[in-house]
């Protein structure tokens, strides 16, 4: 017979958004929390990951809202030199193991259950075959509904002959000799940070050769710091980005704006990107990826032998002695966008494009100051991932909506303005402070983003039609 259990809210995975709903549940109500997980500890797919990650975006707009992850200090040597700290995958996998060890496990109302396989149905099987039924008083949250992928959780998605060597990015620190030549499959994140942990480590960019299927946008770190003395600087961004969009005469006149504006760098000023994931990137670690020079642009890999890489639109030569670096994984998959709110049921979505973090800690305080379904919906509406240079366009019109929505709701306002992960407070930080003025500069910020989708919407139109 099952063990059986009773709580307020199952959460189905340990990783970063289940872990910032449950700290901001447990934060704003008196629920009792129960967590599944199958890793044997908390942080989801960093369990996983290369040794050398580290998060491209501040360490400040990550993790839970309750617990400040590093020191929030300034990076002042490297290729981050000059902005906030990145923290790397250990610092990462300690700090969610400090959050359930001395926060979530002695407030008494979190039950975590690690190494345990979710069946559904609120029931769950621990490793030694246990099995247990859990009597939810309220919701069931899915945290694994956006699938994060890493390239070690699975092989590669093309034919590697038996003569051939190829390893994900996770075995690149365990390499006992240098390879003749290195060919990194794949230009999302992961791909930059093969690419750049090579270079860091003296190989020579000539003995380089990256494979990109698409020409990526990316974006600036120095546009994304936090704190205030980087708060003027992102407000002066954010309307350089406005400005653009409102001259902006086409498709493409818009990208070279936003390229000329520094809101969005490419590998190569001579391609025209079609892929956009979010990826960000210092000018520097950019610099550093313009070293090399052998970029192969033929699609994506069919298959690799030991004298011959296949691609969609031709093939390559390569050898017996070089390291195939597979980064192809997706990372984060484009999903079905669903009802975050449904019934017993809620799904953890982005509500603000690639802030999944932030966006899972929103919804747990939807979730604990609403009433109904339709309200908490009508508040959360899931942004997909992008996947190309249009959904530049769409995601940030669905973040505009989204704030708009949100600045009607003075309850809101006041917990945005508060939350540690609301990577967009630094945008409010260089208004006035008096009451009256800051609400005049806040209407004109409002009709800013109005006018920007409004253009946004046209644009798209002209380029879909």
């Amino acid at each position: 017979m099952p063990i059986q259990l009773e709580v307020d809210y199952l959460i189905i995975g340990a990783g970063a958004m289940g872990m910032a709903f449950a700290d901001t549940l447990i934060t704003e109500t008196n629920a009792s929390v129960l967590i599944v997980d199958r890793h044997h500890r908390p942080g989801g797919h960093w369990n996983n990951a290369y040794p050398f990650v580290r998060l491209h975006a501040p360490s400040s707009y990550y993790g839970v809202n309750s617990r400040l992850l590093g020191t929030d200090t300034v990076d002042c040597i490297g290729w981050n030199k000059g902005l906030r700290e990145l923290a790397s995958d250990s610092e990462i996998c300690a700090y969610y193991e400090q959050v359930m060890q001395q926060q979530f496990l002695p407030s008494g109302r979190v039950s975590w259950f690690p190494m345990c396989e979710y069946q559904g149905a609120s029931r769950f099987k621990d490793y030694v075959g246990r099995e247990y039924c859990v009597d939810v008083r309220c919701r069931i949250v899915d945290a694994t509904y956006m699938h994060v992928s890493v390239p070690s959780m699975r092989p590669p998605p093309y034919e590697v002959a038996a003569k051939a060597t190829s390893a994900p990015p996770n075995d690149l620190p365990k390499i006992k000799r240098q390879h003749g030549h290195y060919t990194i499959v794949g230009v999302g994140k992961t791909g930059m940070d093969a690419c750049l942990w090579l270079l860091r480590h003296n190989v020579d960019p000539a003995d380089l050769t990256w494979i990109m299927p698409r020409d990526s946008w990316m974006m600036d770190r120095a546009n994304i710091q936090t704190g205030a003395a980087f708060a003027q600087s992102v407000l002066t961004g954010f309307l350089a980005q406005s400005k653009a969009i409102g001259e902006a005469t086409s498709l493409d006149d818009l990208f070279n704006r936003l390229s000329a504006a520094g809101r969005l760098l490419r590998l190569d000023e001579e391609m025209r990107p079609t892929m956009y994931h979010c990826a960000i990137v210092s000018r520097a670690e950019l610099d550093q990826l313009r070293r090399i020079k052998d970029i192969v642009r033929l699609g994506r890999v069919q298959r690799i032998e030991s004298h011959d890489i296949f691609l969609d639109c031709g093939k390559i030569s390569t050898s017996p002695d070089t390291l195939h670096v597979d980064c192809s994984a997706d990372g984060l998959a484009q999903r079905r966008v669903t009802p975050v709110f449904n019934g017993q049921t809620i799904t953890l979505q982005s509500v603000r494009t690639c802030q999944q973090v932030f966006s899972a800690a929103f919804i747990a305080h939807v979730e604990a100051s609403y009433q109904d379904d339709d309200t908490k919906n009508s508040i959360c509406t899931p942004i997909p991932h992008p996947g190309t240079d249009l959904d530049w366009l769409r995601t940030t019109i669905a973040n505009n909506r989204n704030q708009l929505r949100w600045t009607q709701d003075e309850g809101l306002l006041a917990w945005l303005d508060e939350a540690r992960l609301n990577g967009f407070r630094a945008r409010f930080a260089p208004l006035p402070t008096e009451t009256a003025a800051r609400a005049r500069a806040k209407d004109a910020m409002r009709k800013n983003i109005e006018d920007m989708n409004e253009k946004l919407n046209s644009l798209l139109r002209e380029a879909t039609e």
